[in-house]
């Protein structure tokens, strides 16, 4: 069995992990631009008093019952909340878990970099593929590594993107194509469109640029990009001086309640059951807690379970509307948790499968970190120029995925065979294009794309 690779820190139990590189491997390059910038700042931290643990055998006695948590104010964080609200950590043996509300995700890797023992936190409800490339030293400060796990995947669904009211009357769907004569035209007037998101390199950016380039738009040529912290970004569209943004709930609502803007699409609806949030911690503080990690993995599992049952959408909403988690009005968020769409733009549904969902559905694991879809937000990256195209994508997921925590955590929860994935990829991926992801063939996914800057 190979050596573990001393650069990126790895622990003991990485060491016992399969780490058989794929054909469709590329190599690295360990350069690339800070991603999103901003500064450490104050964090608002959920109650710490902790529900009373109950009496449970779990088989595991966890080295630590605490953990610092960061998380941003959408929807998709929903289960922290359940978990801490529900007495799931304390069942498992980790009552003083602390959930911190972070400003945005810059301020997530900074929290990070520092660390709980400097004031900052352990792990974060994070996007991709920051994991990965903080631990390579690509957008962290002074580019010096951070090793990170990835410990499961947290939810599917929950994103939409927010076009301006001005393009009210395109009406506009899965289709961005009706944007291009506009965004020509103001390019030629000397200006570029608008386009925000919470943090380059990432889900929203990635969702974004993907719809605009299956119409013929090319991000790069004929917008701007603006990166704004999620919770933020609706009052930016107020100002007018926004086109359209990618963002997760409940930002998209917010707009089409305050008039401002219109949900085009929903990132459900271009890649159904896509990846999105997931369970990022400390290399470091895994390595010293692999139990705890276990048991946060299963206090997790089991809100995840919970917050897919219908009969606990109405309550999910209040919960979240807590001002410690996402603080909105419970309105404003169970339509889209369960399932009802109303887009602004004439065109409205109700259908729960493309509603937020956190555990198990069409046969799939929305929980287990499939390396499968590590590897699709890396490959965008290269695609974008984010990453070069020697970036090796192979050594590093492996590196930063922990699927085997999270096996363990189902094994021990008694989780059916049918809800464990037998292996860690997905297979082939179609996207509304039509266009085909197999991650066993990265170079042919690539050379499908017209626009690209690899």
């Amino acid at each position: 069995m190979p050596k573990k690779p001393d650069r990126l820190s790895l622990s003991r139990q990485l060491s016992r992990r399969k780490f058989l590189l794929t054909a469709g491997a590329t190599s690295v390059a360990s350069i690339l631009l800070k991603s999103c910038t901003g500064t450490p700042s104050s964090q608002t931290s959920a109650s710490t008093a902790s529900p009373a643990a109950v009496n449970v055998s779990t088989g595991i006695s966890p080295e630590t019952a605490k953990i610092r948590l960061g998380f941003l104010g959408i929807t998709d964080m929903a289960p922290l909340a359940i978990a801490k609200e529900k007495g799931f950590f304390a069942k498992y043996g980790m009552g003083e878990v602390e959930l911190i509300k972070q400003p945005g995700w810059a301020q997530t890797r900074d929290n990070l970099e520092i660390g709980s023992a400097g004031g900052g936190i352990d792990g974060a409800h994070y996007v991709n593929p920051y994991p990965e490339t903080f631990s390579e030293g690509i957008g962290t400060k002074n580019n010096i590594k951070l090793p990170m796990y990835t410990l499961m995947r947290l939810n599917t669904h929950g994103n939409a993107i927010t076009v301006a009211r001005k393009y009210q009357d395109l009406a506009l769907g899965k289709d961005s194509s009706p944007l291009l004569t506009g965004f020509e035209r103001t390019k030629a007037s000397g200006k570029k469109a608008q386009m925000a998101f919470a943090a380059r390199q990432t889900n929203q950016d990635l969702w974004a640029r993907y719809w605009l380039a299956a119409g013929g738009i090319d991000p790069d040529e004929l917008l701007d990009t603006q990166v704004i912290p999620t919770p933020q970004i609706v009052a930016k569209l107020k100002t007018g001086d926004m086109d359209l943004f990618a963002g997760g709930e409940p930002s998209s609502k917010r707009a089409l309640k305050d008039g401002v803007g219109y949900t085009a699409v929903l990132v459900s609806e271009m890649w159904k059951n896509h990846a999105e949030k997931v369970l990022t911690v400390r290399a470091d503080w895994v390595d010293k807690h692999p139990k705890a990690a276990q048991a946060v993995v299963m206090a997790l599992i089991e809100a995840q379970q919970w917050g897919d049952k219908p009969e606990n959408k109405a309550e999910l909403a209040q919960i979240l509307a807590k001002r410690e988690y996402v603080g909105v009005e419970p309105d404003l968020m169970i339509d889209r948790l369960t399932g009802k769409f109303e887009f602004g733009s004439g065109r409205s549904f109700d259908n729960p499968d493309l509603a937020l969902k956190f555990w198990h559905g069409d046969g799939v694991s929305f929980s287990y970190p499939y390396q499968s879809l590590d590897r699709w937000f890396l490959l965008e990256n290269i695609r974008w120029g984010y990453l070069p195209d020697t970036f090796d994508i192979d050594r590093v997921v492996k590196a930063v995925n922990r699927e085997d925590i999270w096996r363990e955590a189902a094994k021990a929860l008694n989780i059916a065979s049918a809800e464990i994935p037998q292996g860690t990829s997905r297979g082939v991926e179609t996207f509304f294009d039509g266009i085909k992801y197999d991650p066993e063939k990265p170079s042919d996914y690539l050379k499908s794309l017209k626009i690209k800057r690899v």
